[in-house]
């Protein structure tokens, strides 16, 4: 695999509202969605044998390569001698509760673990070390000895078990996206506001933050050597292929091809492209406009997806806000495209003097899959606790990648129709 299907950045100057638990019986879905599927090994790590597939048997985007931990970490220094104790929710099909390195992590006391499947939990626990077990999330964030929680369960569910979770008074990292779907728009208003009341932590888990390119440009642009961003683009493609991608059915009770994500509009998953454009500059899109292709298998036609999509590729049209231009794109049904991958243009040229090297990680902490991101973004949300300072993906960046991409797609639905975005500031 060559540097670019890696999620680099490519620049001349460098180098339905169902019960969560009719979503995940037997399944934990965001577990096994897409490129935020988890590992299988036990620190979390994925050789090219048990890394995750899907139904076509193709590695999914982002576990073709993991760097894995190291037993001593070069430059690492603790910040804090205290250990977070945390409650991770959701195994899933790929064991991605355990991919991010919790369980290694110096700062962390893994005390508590859940997954609707009762295997799965057991699984789960034992891999991460957790002595306690919860039947749901829900009840695990009761647990008054937990600090943190950790939310790797479907997609459907983050929104709402982040607003429970704040509530009881508890930091909050979730996986992608934010929010989801047709209740999206009412849950990023909810999730905010939560956040801004509790004053606890919350952090999405976006993995494009952290691909070594994508965290070189933005250590030029906060050094402002870049200037404004003119262009930027980003995007994220994986071809589902005539079988689709399985999910928990409501209707059989099973996991099948009509499942909950028979048929996802692109949009609704935007976070590993539009953060070619937040993640570097923590800035907003403001108005978007998106166009979209006919799906090129049976699921994306609207009669044959709960989500009334008929759209297999989609790609928007920003305006961002400091007065440049984004194009991203998600795709799930094009031929021989694949992977995360971006290209950033500024006002200046690239610095070679600016180091854009990512932050190291502490001993036995490895990069993950990816292009090595998921250590990076566990130790980023533990060190915002401990040296109670800003997630590099807080919940107004979450909510401005996830929101463009649900706003892109009722564009689509509209034509191109410019439309409005939220803009969310703490």
């Amino acid at each position: 695999m060559n540097k670019e299907e890696q999620g680099s950045i490519i620049d001349p100057s460098a180098s339905s509202q169902l019960s969560r638990r009719g979503f995940i019986q037997g399944l934990t879905g965001a577990g096994s969605f897409l490129g935020m599927a988890g590992l299988g090994a036990f620190a979390g790590t994925a050789k090219a044998d048990n890394a995750p597939r899907d139904a076509q048997g193709n590695i999914i985007p982002g576990f073709e390569k993991d760097q894995q931990a190291t037993t001593a970490a070069q430059g690492w220094q603790p910040v804090s001698e205290r250990k977070i104790k945390v409650g991770i929710a959701g195994f899933g099909l790929c064991q991605f509760g355990a991919a991010f390195y919790y369980q290694n992590h110096p700062n962390v006391e893994v005390v508590a673990a859940t997954d609707l499947d009762p295997n799965r939990c057991a699984q789960l626990a034992q891999r991460v070390g957790a002595k306690k077990t919860y039947p749901s999330c829900e009840e695990m964030i009761k647990d008054k000895e937990i600090e943190a929680i950790y939310i790797a369960t479907d997609a459907p569910s983050h929104a709402r078990l982040a607003i429970m979770a704040l509530n009881h008074g508890k930091h909050v990292c979730s996986a992608v996206p934010a929010v989801f779907g047709f209740e999206a728009e009412g849950e990023a208003e909810d999730l905010f506001k939560a956040v801004k009341k509790s004053g606890m932590k919350y952090m999405m888990n976006e993995t494009s933050t952290f691909h070594a390119d994508l965290y070189a440009k933005r250590m030029q642009y906060q050094a402002g050597a870049l200037g404004k961003i003119i262009y930027s683009e980003g995007e994220y493609y994986h071809d589902f292929g005539p079988n689709g991608l399985s999910g928990y059915n409501p209707k059989t009770g099973k996991v099948d091809k009509f499942g909950w994500r028979r048929g996802l509009p692109p949009m609704w998953y935007p976070t590993h492209s539009a953060a070619y454009y937040v993640s570097i500059t923590g800035g907003r899109f403001t108005e978007v406009s998106g166009l979209g292709t006919a799906g090129r298998y049976p699921e994306f036609q609207a009669e044959n997806n709960g989500h009334k999509n008929p759209f297999g590729t989609e790609v928007a049209m920003y305006k961002t806000s400091e007065g440049g231009i984004s194009r991203m794109a998600v795709s799930w049904d094009m031929k021989n495209a694949h992977g995360e991958k971006g290209r950033v243009y500024g006002e200046k040229p690239h610095n070679p003097k600016i180091s854009g090297q990512r932050p190291p990680l502490p001993p036995g902490v490895g990069g993950g899959g990816h292009g090595g991101s998921h250590g990076q973004l566990t130790n980023n949300f533990i060190e915002s606790i401990l040296l109670d300072k800003k997630p590099i993906v807080d919940v107004c960046d979450a909510l401005n990648i996830t929101m463009s991409g649900v706003i892109a797609h009722k564009s689509a639905l509209k034509d191109g129709e410019w439309m409005k975005i939220p803009q969310y500031e703490l």
